[in-house]
């Protein structure tokens, strides 16, 4: 643990966009996209690569790691030219950082790893990996896993086909798309940054976040915080190395909708949505108390600790808690400020809004 408070390092890259917007489009029930739209923009893709991408991308994270690498202006030409130079073969383990020195969970999935050396996997290895998708809450069926290990046993196969479709995505949709994000990064930026000249990074990051207090943030040296748009309003925080954390906070506004020309703010209509249920209200209610843990909660409510930890987590998307990260436990506060937002926006919109939407 060091004994000084991290420095802060600003970045503003568009290659995170690249990536996540692409995750998020094929996953767009759990960021809050109206999935007809976000199945309106994957059909752009051409159908080699969109099936492909069907395939792998529910189960890929972000590598922002390697984005993180790239040389500037870090944008998404920077990430494909980037992505070309490195052999197929190799592709997909420089992309999540998979090198042979890799062999735990936090540079890459052991079991991927283990079942790219050996060209092959068996049932042990599904069996582990679908467990692990389970612990992660990822929804899953055993057919498409076994379609992504597949993939990761053919690993030249595999970059090349990554490559292309990235390509084709690109071409198709992000291309265009990185232009309209870029100037609300730029303002997401800015912000952040006036704010940092008034309060300490301990006040800063729940700021950014909406709620997230991570305790081991004074652990790092350095933080680097950039803005990002697909993934508002979550954050993704990356290890870069033992004195180096990656934070990339959600930049765009409450006010604004991530699809183009949908006039109803994501924000505002997630935020309605969790709090239309009852147990949400009541879970809400408990937090005003002070600190809570999942576990104490679902007590108190006599439900199953998967069904709290959902509510937690619809909560938590629209920004309605705070969550306290102290080791492995997460204490959970209602951030009643939110309440305040949400009324000033729904007032805003109803007397502000196109007459004619």
């Amino acid at each position: 643990m060091t004994d000084t408070t991290p420095t802060i390092r600003w970045e503003l890259a568009t290659s995170y966009e690249l990536f996540m917007s692409l995750h998020v489009l094929h996953m767009p029930e759990y960021y809050g996209i109206r999935a007809s739209w976000a199945a309106g923009i994957r059909s752009r893709i051409p159908a080699v690569e969109r099936k492909f991408l069907e395939e792998v991308l529910p189960f890929m994270g972000f590598p922002i790691g390697w984005a993180y690498n790239l040389p500037a202006p870090k944008d998404a030409i920077s990430a494909l030219w980037a992505l070309k130079q490195i052999p197929a073969a190799e592709r997909m383990l420089a992309l999540f950082e998979c090198g042979e020195e890799a062999t735990s969970q936090e540079s890459c999935n052991k079991v991927l790893l283990d079942i790219a050396r050996r060209g092959s996997w068996d049932e042990k290895d599904l069996k582990t990996y679908s467990a692990e998708l389970m612990e992660n809450k990822w929804k899953h069926n055993e057919a498409a896993v076994k379609t992504y290990l597949d993939w990761w046993t053919r690993l030249e196969e595999f970059g090349e086909k990554f490559l292309n479709a990235l390509q084709a995505y690109h071409q198709a949709f992000f291309e265009d798309e990185e232009k309209r994000v870029l100037p609300v990064l730029q303002a997401g930026l800015k912000n952040a940054q006036e704010a940092a000249q008034n309060i300490s990074l301990t006040e800063l990051i729940p700021l950014l976040s909406k709620g997230i207090h991570y305790d081991e943030i004074k652990n790092f040296k350095e933080v680097v915080i950039a803005p990002a748009y697909w993934t508002t309003p979550l954050i993704v925080l990356e290890k870069l190395n033992d004195d180096q954390i990656l934070l990339l906070f959600g930049a765009r506004p409450d006010t604004m909708s991530a699809i183009p020309g949908e006039l109803v703010p994501d924000s505002l209509l997630r935020t309605l949505k969790a709090l239309a249920d009852p147990t949400r209200l009541k879970i809400l209610h408990y937090l005003t108390q002070g600190e809570v843990t999942p576990s104490e909660l679902a007590r108190r409510l006599n439900l199953r600790a998967p069904t709290v930890t959902h509510h937690l987590s619809e909560l938590r998307f629209s920004g309605l808690v705070n969550v306290t990260y102290r080791g492995q436990e997460k204490l959970y506060t209602s951030r009643l400020e939110a309440l305040d937002t949400t009324c000033e926006n729904l007032r805003d919109f109803l007397q502000n809004a196109p007459k004619d939407i």
